[in-house]
């Protein structure tokens, strides 16, 4: 088969899987003491969520993707991607330099991916104009459905409900993530925006998002759960939320005490899921390593959930 239809018999099959996933691993890049990639270490991971049966989220904030060279970007797509894992596959579109990012997708659209995560270019802060003519010429490059993540905590600013309206129509605009914490911005996007599935970006807010329309979560807390986290946004859009609190909500505090993927990775490595905690600067396991109470936390949160998993 050539490259053409391979392109075409993957896309097809990828848009079914996608409308399937309820649950995408925001996956975490593990490193070796030195900073390296520790791609052993990876792949392992990758397929602890595909056996969880959650969608992969490679190189966004919580994967520290902007702190990795090119090199290491595309090493680690191309790691995960040789495994032929049977969930889909989504790779992170951020920073704010355009030609840079066209060139990123030329070379990810080669790859078996099912899917690409557009990020707003980050520090600029531009307008409605700006943003739309930004999406559209990242949608018109892309060989696969696109989700568009609204996260203003890291971008310094939340896209208008005008900008999602402009982009929805076009033939690779998917999906949203939805990562503000906002409730009336979830809604402003699900009223205004039918086309688009929508996907919380808040580990905690999926149970309180069902009747706006929820679709799933993109998660940070599945890397160090990944079936209790699978079950738990299972449940959540069944409407048994009687079923998830208070441990959920205790659990994601516990992850967000400090800026995230730092509490993850050091719950990973404590549990025996990293070999170390390492991040790249300016993040620091430090900053829950030094911290007596922190680390306590996080260990009480880890019992509390496996044993939340054991009896759901």
């Amino acid at each position: 088969m050539n490259t053409a239809n391979q392109t075409a018999s993957s896309q097809a099959q990828n848009n079914q899987t996608l409308e399937e996933t309820f649950l995408w691993t925001a996956l975490v890049t593990p490193m070796l003491l030195n900073g390296d990639v520790d791609f052993v270490t990876l792949e392992k991971l990758a397929i602890e969520q595909a056996d969880a049966g959650n969608g992969i989220t490679l190189l966004g904030s919580t994967g520290e993707g902007l702190a990795l060279t090119p090199t290491e970007q595309f090493s680690v797509v191309k790691s995960v991607c040789a495994l032929s894992l049977n969930v889909p596959i989504m790779v992170s579109v951020g920073g704010y330099n355009l030609p840079a990012q066209l060139a990123w997708m030329s070379q990810c659209n080669e790859l078996a991916i099912s899917a690409y995560l557009l990020t707003c270019p980050i520090y600029s802060k531009p307008g409605i104009v700006g943003l739309t003519q930004w999406f559209s010429v990242l949608l018109d490059k892309a060989k696969h459905p696109c989700m568009i993540y609204n996260v203003p905590s890291r971008s310094g600013i939340n896209i208008p409900v005008t900008v999602m309206q402009n982009i929805q129509t076009h033939d690779k605009c998917w999906a949203v993530k939805e990562a503000s914490g906002d409730i009336d911005t979830f809604l402003s996007y699900s009223q205004s925006c039918p086309e688009l599935a929508l996907y919380s970006g808040e580990d905690a807010m999926v149970p309180h998002l069902l009747e706006a329309g929820v679709k799933g979560l993109v998660s940070v807390a599945a890397n160090v759960w990944p079936q209790a986290t699978h079950r738990y946004v299972e449940l959540a859009l069944a409407g048994q939320h009687q079923t998830l609190f208070p441990e959920w909500k205790n659990a994601v505090d516990a992850l967000f005490q400090t800026a995230s993927p730092i509490p993850i990775k050091v719950l990973m490595h404590l549990t025996n899921m990293l070999n170390y905690p390492t991040l790249r600067a300016p993040l620091t396991e430090l900053e829950i390593t030094e911290n007596p109470l922190a680390l306590k936390s996080l260990m009480a949160m880890d019992i509390e959930i496996k044993q939340w998993l054991e009896q759901s």
